[in-house]
């Protein structure tokens, strides 16, 4: 049995925890946050031991993996002192909310006997999978290009609900940080790495309540010549489906939920998504269980977690070119990093 504990017990922990709880070989036994109400209400509901500091959990619990999901600013403090404990590290997304704080978990991590692992659980999609593994065949040829959108609804009421959202200092970001760097991990890692980056944030709706973007525009250039053209928007009056559409050289892919497979010759093939019931929020994807017992699967392997610390930094590279690129304003750019 291996012991896990959960740092942060906000929104996204929801699923973490339902993922704990249905895989028999995790034993749950400790919770943290610093926020009374929302550590109470964990503790009651799962029955394990709640702390109000992370390192008093080490000392007292001393789990095998803890899972980490506190506000973006506080992802790198909290791993760090996990790796030293040599304790297990499974990060939510983004890695980090700058630059330098990412390359210092990168440098710890490959120094580490530990592992670490970062949730980017949209790989483990059904039509994730099978996307890459098409492209990786070569039957549909040589990739030319993608489209991707991202038009989600968020109110004001979201921002003020916890201010660290919207803040350059807490979040290191808005729409392209928080929500859409699940697309853009999607994208460079289905059509290739990503060597050139043209895009622009801005906030379009909710600058009297946020100081970060809630919309973005992205060109993306990647190694072997390929075009991807991103769009993304927190101001949309519904929670669209996300859309990823591939041209290859023999045939499309469009990924809706389900994959639609168009090969040039007129076969059309669907992948169908799997389905998962969850308190957690539906927009969250399905694949978090998936990547969490791979994660505890691979403990024992000697290579990294193939999502690691530095595969994370290929997404946040590409958004942080686009904070760059944007007229957002001297002061904001440097908390930004």
């Amino acid at each position: 049995m291996t012991t896990a504990a959960v740092i942060g017990c906000g929104d996204v922990s929801t699923i973490h925890l339902e993922a704990i709880e249905a895989v028999e070989e995790i034993e749950l036994v400790a919770v943290c946050d610093t926020d009374p109400e929302a550590l109470a209400a964990a503790v009651e509901r799962y029955g394990v031991p709640g702390f109000a500091d992370h390192c008093a959990l080490l000392a007292e619990m001393r789990p095998d993996v803890a899972h980490v999901c506190t506000p973006h600013h506080q992802h790198v403090p909290v791993a760090l002192d996990l790796l030293d404990a040599g304790v297990h590290v499974l990060i939510e997304k983004p890695l980090a909310h700058t630059h330098e704080e990412a390359e210092r978990l990168v440098e710890a991590a490959e120094r580490s006997d530990t592992r670490i692992g970062v949730c980017f659980q949209n790989r483990y999609n059904a039509t994730s999978q099978a996307a890459r593994e098409l492209l990786d065949s070569g039957e549909v040829g040589a990739v030319l290009g993608a489209t991707a959108t991202v038009m989600w609804a968020r109110t004001a009421d979201y921002y003020r609900a916890k201010p660290w959202r919207g803040r350059w200092e807490t979040a290191g970001g808005g729409l392209l940080i928080n929500q859409a760097i699940h697309t853009l991990d999607l994208v460079q890692w289905l059509v290739g790495d990503v060597v050139d980056v043209n895009g622009r944030a801005s906030t379009r709706l909710y600058g009297d309540v946020i100081e970060v973007e809630d919309t973005a525009e992205l060109l993306l250039t990647h190694d072997g010549g390929a075009r991807s053209v991103v769009f993304g928007s927190l101001t949309n009056v519904v929670h669209a489906p996300v859309t990823i559409d591939i041209t290859a050289e023999r045939g499309t892919l469009s990924i809706r939920g389900d994959l639609t497979i168009t090969h040039a010759d007129g076969r059309v093939e669907t992948v169908k998504e799997r389905r998962a019931p969850s308190n957690g929020r539906t927009y969250w994807g399905v694949s978090h269980e998936a990547l969490i017992r791979d994660f505890y699967a691979r403990l024992g392997e000697d290579e990294p977690f193939w999502i690691s610390p530095r595969e994370a930094t290929k997404s946040l590279r590409i958004l942080k070119d686009v904070y760059a690129q944007s007229d957002l304003g001297e002061d904001r750019l440097t908390a930004v990093g």
